[in-house]
């Protein structure tokens, strides 16, 4: 691959608890946050309210010292690469990134990438540099590693790759209302005191999410279930026979008839402690569900008590990316950007009627 004159930067996806490389690699972009305060310079004042002066810096490195034509390495950790590519155009703020998986990255940037390390075509050929090749800390920092910069110059890279169209990125997905919502489960068969209950409880668990937020409470694993997780739950229909809490393991066991054992398990529930990842709980909920015996275990569902991923198993297999995904504090039709459906079909399908 020719350098040139170009810069190099090495940018984060994530970390090892919350990794969105397949994000970045998927839709060509590049990605920074927290962006939920509008485009940047704009944002400044009200990011350094709460975020340090070092975070504003790395914004302002990502927005405005990137050009077009550099190379991006994106990294996880200081020994993986994860993708490599050249940076297109100027810098992004795209609100279709505003929750990924609990983070909102809407600074962001285009790439059209030369490889990427799940590109069934690069396959066996993702290197493995020593410890602190790569550097921690900021998420888009100057490469200077000379074993990372001797790979990438050797890659191979034909003119047909730097032509490439880049990704359109998905169109604006709307917020939807608890009415709509409540219409759509109705359609769907959903028991209607199911629905009362699930749109009732709907307001206090937003102000209980809420409430943590603005205290800066970390709830731990078994509160965010107690107080977020069940409630909703018990919305949706569930009662506390087919409802068992830590059960061989699994955090919230979910059974379709009585009495509950292995052959009467519905759904895998999942949860970690407010603000964690959810969507990085999957492979432990599917994990569960594949044990022997729960051959009727249809649904996965993992969650910080505020973000729902839910999977449901189509011709005996769950798909690597959730069927939908739900924000109780900011519901939306769909999440494009994750290849899902949104609030409505997450509901239905943690509700105690779906089949």
């Amino acid at each position: 691959m020719e350098i040139g004159n170009h810069k190099i930067w090495q940018v984060a996806a994530g970390d090892t608890n919350r990794n969105y490389a397949d994000v970045c690699l998927e839709w060509d972009v590049i990605l920074n946050g927290p962006g939920s305060k509008e485009k940047w310079p704009e944002c400044r004042d009200a990011v350094a309210k709460y975020c340090s002066p070092r975070k504003l810096t790395d914004i302002k490195r990502f927005a405005e010292d990137i050009i077009d034509g550099d190379i991006i390495v994106l990294r996880l950790g200081t020994t993986d690469v994860l993708g490599v590519g050249v940076a297109v155009g100027n810098y992004q703020w795209n609100e279709e990134f505003g929750d990924i998986d609990g983070w909102d990255l809407q600074h962001i940037r285009r790439v059209r990438w030369i490889w990427k390390y799940n590109d069934i075509g690069q396959k066996g050929t993702q290197p493995k540099f020593d410890v602190y090749s790569l550097k921690l800390g900021d998420t888009t920092q100057k490469m200077d590693s000379q074993p990372v910069i001797d790979w990438i110059t050797a890659l191979p890279v034909s003119a047909q790759m730097l032509r490439r169209d880049i990704m359109t990125l998905p169109k604006y997905s709307h917020d939807i209302a608890i009415n709509d919502i409540s219409e759509h489960l109705f359609d769907k068969g959903v028991a209607a005191g199911s629905i009362a209950s699930v749109t009732g409880e709907i307001d206090e668990l937003v102000r209980i999410a809420e409430w943590y937020q603005r205290k800066d409470i970390r709830p731990s694993e078994a509160e965010t279930i107690a107080y977020l997780v069940i409630p909703l739950l018990r919305g949706l229909g569930w009662t506390p026979q087919k409802m068992a809490v830590e059960w061989n393991r699994v955090d919230v066991a979910l059974f379709k008839t009585l009495p509950r054992g292995n052959e009467k398990l519905s759904v895998v529930v999942e949860a970690k402690p407010k603000d964690s990842s959810c969507l990085n709980a999957t492979s432990q909920a599917l994990y569960y569900a594949q044990q022997p015996g729960r051959d009727i275990c249809n649904r996965l569902i993992v969650t910080d008590g505020i973000r729902y991923g839910v999977y449901a198993k189509v011709d005996g297999e769950f798909l690597e990316h959730p069927d939908a995904y739900l924000n109780i504090t900011r519901m939306r039709e769909a999440y494009p950007i994750l290849k899902c459906c949104g609030a409505k079909e997450a509901f239905l399908y943690m509700s105690s009627d779906w089949n």
